[in-house]
C-alpha cells in the first residue's frame, strides 16, 4: 500500500484560541465566541461581557427562550447561517451534563460542544477482514461540506437522543438501512475536533462505529442528503479517504477504523496522532 498522509489530523485542531473569548453559562465554560462578533452582542440583557469572557446570565427558567431570541436576531443579521430548526444540547465540559438547548446552526457561533454519530460501512472477506469500504458522496445541496466524501452513516446527535439511537435514525435516512441491520454496528473510538470553519468553531466529539454489510447490499438514500455511494476495495477506499476529499470528521473515523483492523502501514505513527484527538479525560466518555 502506498503511503497515506491523512490531512485531517492537522485540520482537526486548527484554530486560534486568541481569536475567541471564552463563553460561560453561569460558572461553567461551555464554548467560545469570536472577538469579531462581540459588537453584535453588546447591550444584550441576557449576556454579561467583559475583557475575559462572555457569560449567559439569564435565569435557567427563561434561558433557552432568551437565547433562542438572540440567535434568531443573529441569524437575521447574517451572523448565523444554515438554520435548521433542530435543537442541540449545550453540555458542560464533561460532555454529559446538559445546561441548555440551542438551535443546531448556532452551535458553531458559540463554539459549544456537539456530538456526532458515524459508522464506517464495510464488506468482509471469508476470514472476516474488511475487503471493501462503503463511502458516501454528500449532496451538493448540503449546507456544510457539499459534494464532499463522507462515511456511509454520519450525522449530528440532536437534543434528547442517545448517540446510538441517532446512528439508527441516520442509518435509515442516509442509507436506507433498517434498524435490524444498523443495530449490529460495533463501537470504535471517540474523536474530538476543535477547529475553525466558516460557520465558527467546530467543537465536536464523534463516536465511531463499524458496520459490516453483506456483499450485494446496496444503500439507498432517503432524505436527499447523499448524492451517491461508492463501494471500493479497501486500498482504494482508504486512499480516497486520505486524499483530502473527505470531510475532516469522516476521514478521522475512517483512519480509526483502518487502525483497529490493521489496514494501514506504520500503525504506531498514526495511532499516536489519532490518540492526541481523544477527549480528555477519556474515562468520562460513555457510549450511549
Amino acid at each position: 500500500m502506498s503511503e497515506l498522509h491523512w490531512p485531517a489530523l492537522s485540520k482537526a485542531r486548527a484554530h486560534d484560541p486568541a481569536a475567541r473569548l471564552p463563553f460561560f453559562i453561569g460558572d461553567a465554560r461551555v464554548g467560545s465566541v469570536a472577538r469579531c462578533h462581540l459588537d453584535a452582542l453588546a447591550g444584550c440583557a441576557a449576556l454579561a461581557i467583559d475583557t475575559q469572557r462572555v457569560c449567559l446570565v439569564e435565569p435557567a427558567a427563561s434561558r433557552d427562550a432568551a437565547w433562542s431570541a438572540l440567535n434568531r436576531r443573529l441569524r437575521d443579521e447574517g451572523r448565523i447561517s444554515g438554520w435548521r430548526d433542530e435543537s442541540f444540547s449545550v453540555f458542560a465540559a464533561d460532555g454529559i451534563e446538559v445546561l441548555a438547548v440551542i438551535e443546531r446552526a448556532a452551535a458553531r457561533f458559540w463554539g459549544t460542544l456537539t456530538w456526532g454519530a458515524h459508522a464506517t460501512g464495510y464488506v468482509a472477506d471469508a476470514s472476516g477482514k474488511p475487503s471493501h469500504l462503503w463511502i458516501a458522496r454528500r449532496a451538493l445541496s448540503k449546507s456544510t461540506d457539499p459534494g464532499r466524501l463522507d462515511n456511509l452513516i454520519g450525522g449530528g446527535v440532536p437534543h434528547g437522543q442517545a448517540r446510538f439511537d441517532a446512528l439508527l435514525r441516520e442509518g435509515w435516512e442516509e442509507a436506507g438501512l433498517d434498524a435490524g441491520i444498523v443495530s449490529r454496528a460495533t463501537p470504535g473510538s471517540t474523536i474530538e475536533l476543535l477547529r475553525e470553519i466558516p460557520e465558527g468553531l467546530q467543537h465536536e466529539r464523534v463516536q465511531a462505529w463499524d458496520l459490516a454489510l453483506p456483499a450485494g447490499l446496496q444503500p439507498a438514500n432517503q432524505d436527499g442528503e447523499v448524492a451517491a455511494f461508492l463501494c471500493l476495495p479497501v486500498d482504494e477506499g482508504l486512499a480516497l479517504a486520505a486524499s483530502g476529499e473527505m470531510t475532516v470528521d469522516a476521514e478521522l473515523v475512517t483512519l480509526d477504523f483502518a487502525l483497529r483492523h490493521g489496514l494501514v502501514g506504520d500503525p504506531a505513527r498514526w495511532q499516536t496522532a489519532l490518540d492526541a484527538l481523544r477527549p480528555r479525560p477519556p474515562g468520562r466518555v460513555a457510549i450511549l
